[in-house]
């Protein structure tokens, strides 16, 4: 069986989603001002509903079904990390590039609702792909993730104009490993990289004693299955391990503002062809997904 590659597909490939054909119907999606100036202020904005009911059956039976490393589309992910457990649920798996894979996963980055409040918090601007991420924390398994900034893995690219946008697909809670910030830790600047499976609170070793102080009073996201939580690139954010008898699936996607360049001559991810150091992210593998001014239209 042969998997089409979607990464050709730069519109939606199902009827998950629609798109608005008015101005009106883009409006209601629109983030308030008080979560755009609350997100400004610390960081994070979470609770933003993303998917109906039907929407997380659907990408729940697709994450199921690539979660088998014998699936035929698994050449097409960039990177797929598992236990390789054959009972799906205990697998434990952090994957990128499901978007090329599946309808439903591909789709969820030209979802209305994702693409209205990523430009929001962007700067209103248009909002370019960078990739994409699975997560799954089996029952009662660990998938600590230790404290750290995203654009410390990135700075690949630049300038820092970067949004990341984590969906749960189960309700996400402090026992299950939910995603914890630190308010306002993206005016702290690039701090060292940690080592993600280290020790969770190894950040803590490069902060300042201010830094440190913030550092002591997390604030834990926990969320609905079906609602987001958007992040600045250099929010200092991490999860702990998944303690309970339930699942913590998610989807994350990672955008950048359109005119982001690449800052290496190496590839960028894995089995994507190199873009220039210098040179503009964009093509195949970096769909434009949005720009605002479709809104007036």
């Amino acid at each position: 069986m042969t998997v089409r590659d979607l990464s050709y597909v730069h519109q939606l490939a199902s009827d998950l989603f629609r798109w608005p054909t008015s101005p009106a119907g883009w409006k209601q999606y629109e983030l308030s001002e008080a979560q755009v100036d609350f997100f400004k202020k610390n960081g994070f904005l979470s609770g933003i509903k993303l998917l109906d009911e039907r929407q997380l059956d659907i990408i729940r039976k697709e994450l199921t079904e690539i979660a088998n490393p014998d699936h035929p589309g698994h050449e097409l992910f960039y990177e797929f990390h598992s236990n390789e457990s054959e009972d799906p649920s205990t697998i434990l798996f952090h994957a990128l590039g499901a978007w090329r894979i599946t309808e439903g996963l591909h789709d969820v980055l030209w979802n209305p609702r994702f693409l209205v409040a990523a430009s929001q918090l962007l700067g209103n601007v248009p909002v370019r792909f960078w990739h994409d991420q699975i997560f799954w924390k089996p029952p009662k398994q660990g998938g600590v993730v230790a404290w750290h900034q995203d654009y410390s893995y990135w700075t690949r690219t630049k300038p820092v104009a970067h949004l990341t946008c984590w969906c749960g697909l189960d309700d996400a809670t402090k026992e299950n490993g939910c995603l914890q910030y630190i308010p306002g830790s993206h005016e702290w600047g690039l701090l060292p990289k940690p080592v993600i499976a280290g020790e969770f609170q190894g950040i803590k070793d490069y902060l300042s004693k201010q830094q440190k102080e913030q550092f002591e009073h997390p604030q834990y996201a926990e969320v609905k299955a079906g609602e987001a939580i958007f992040h600045h690139s250099l929010t200092l954010h991490g999860s702990g391990a998944n303690t309970s008898s339930r699942p913590r699936r998610a989807f994350v996607i990672n955008v950048f503002a359109d005119g982001v360049v690449s800052d290496s001559n190496e590839p960028l991810l894995e089995g994507v062809p190199p873009v220039k150091k210098g040179e503009k992210m964009e093509g195949q593998f970096f769909p434009l997904l949005f720009d605002p001014r479709l809104k007036n239209q």
